[in-house]
């Protein structure tokens, strides 16, 4: 068996609020149903990252990454639109550099960009 991860679908209590939040990051909407679900398309690479509405308390236990070669300038572009991160572009420990925020439901996301270490890590296992 081949997987390939194709989309992520993550909860979300209010979905065109979760639009416009998502829309910042140059996320293309494809898909605008609502009030239950929207779907985009990443512009780089070949996935799709949706919202579905919940009216269950979402607890902000999704982590999302998205990566990005740009991130630094992208951070500042974001944050000159007023959304605010939790921590700038840091260099991680494990040769990584983030910057995170949160979404309106309080999703943990992580802007990132790891080059060969996000595959290939100096631990990496043989």
């Amino acid at each position: 068996m081949k997987l390939n991860l194709n989309q992520i679908t993550i909860s979300v209590s209010n979905v065109e609020r979760s639009i416009a939040f998502y829309e910042q990051f140059g996320l293309k909407l494809i898909v605008k149903a609502l009030p239950h679900y929207a779907r985009f398309e990443c512009l780089s690479g070949d996935s799709t990252f949706s919202l579905h509405y919940s009216n269950d308390r979402v607890d902000g236990a999704t982590w999302i990454y998205f990566e990005t070669e740009t991130l630094d300038e992208d951070a500042s572009a974001l944050m000159e639109k007023g959304v605010v991160f939790e921590t700038g572009p840091t260099d991680q420990e494990w040769l990584w550099r983030e910057a995170r925020l949160k979404d309106p439901d309080g999703n943990q996301l992580i802007l990132y960009y790891a080059g060969k270490n996000r595959k290939d890590p100096p631990w990496k296992v043989k």
